[in-house]
């Protein structure tokens, strides 16, 4: 990277899940002449102490920022948060960004093509003097699925919605094999919320996180998580 390049591209802050559309945004971000991205932002339930939704170890997500190399910015969420009480504490990770980033102006999301997602992202952004960035946005996402595999990237399935996928999906390593076994209704990239992954390894990481699939468990009968330890 020329120093030139380097010091006219705009800092953005990277809303994190963990998962494979996050490293692929991350990666767009990276390449970009655009961003330079400085920090990640994760919600994180607390009491669980995982990632919000994703239900993955705290340590393993941290484990991950620093191999990426960028820090942290948590959104602290209680269980069962209701919507008001989470968008509470997405203003308060903002005001921690505008504290500790000054300059950045922007916050960049891994959405695909739900419409009703990135209107509610941008609503969430009106009025608070950063505007969003959708850097994987409109990709087709059969395309954006191979793309992650031949880009050498490694992933395991964390959470399997079982009203859409079999819960035998949770805990598989997202390759070629899993993506000629997906079902013909489910989005390769998941984006309907079919599954969610976590990232071990791949161009983004300086080292590969070190873990394994362990017991997997049913919460509401809807959701099948695949523990990784």
């Amino acid at each position: 990277m020329t120093a030139a390049r380097e010091t006219s591209r705009k800092p953005v802050v990277l809303s994190w899940s963990g998962g494979k559309d996050s490293a692929l945004a991350l990666a767009e971000l990276q390449g970009s002449d655009e961003f330079e991205p400085v920090a990640l932002l994760t919600s994180v339930t607390s009491g669980y102490d995982r990632i919000s939704v994703h239900g993955v170890r705290r340590t393993l997500l941290e484990v991950q920022a620093q191999s990426i190399g960028l820090p942290l910015v948590e959104i602290s969420l209680d269980p069962n948060s209701s919507n008001d009480a989470y968008e509470a504490a997405f203003r308060h990770a903002v005001d921690d960004i505008r504290a500790r980033w000054p300059e950045v102006k922007h916050i960049a999301f891994g959405d695909l093509f739900l419409e009703d997602v990135r209107a509610y992202r941008e609503r969430l952004l009106s009025g608070s003097g950063f505007d969003p960035v959708f850097p994987i946005w409109g990709r087709n996402t059969a395309d954006l699925a191979r793309e992650f595999i031949d880009r050498g990237f490694h992933a395991r399935l964390v959470c399997v919605d079982i009203t859409q996928l079999d819960e035998s999906f949770a805990g598989r390593a997202f390759d070629s094999t899993l993506l000629e076994d997906l079902p013909s209704t489910a989005d390769p990239c998941g984006e309907r919320g079919e599954f969610h992954t976590f990232v071990s390894n791949g161009p983004i990481f300086a080292n590969a996180v070190a873990c394994e699939a362990g017991d997997r468990v049913s919460r509401e009968n809807r959701f099948m998580y695949c523990d990784l330890l």
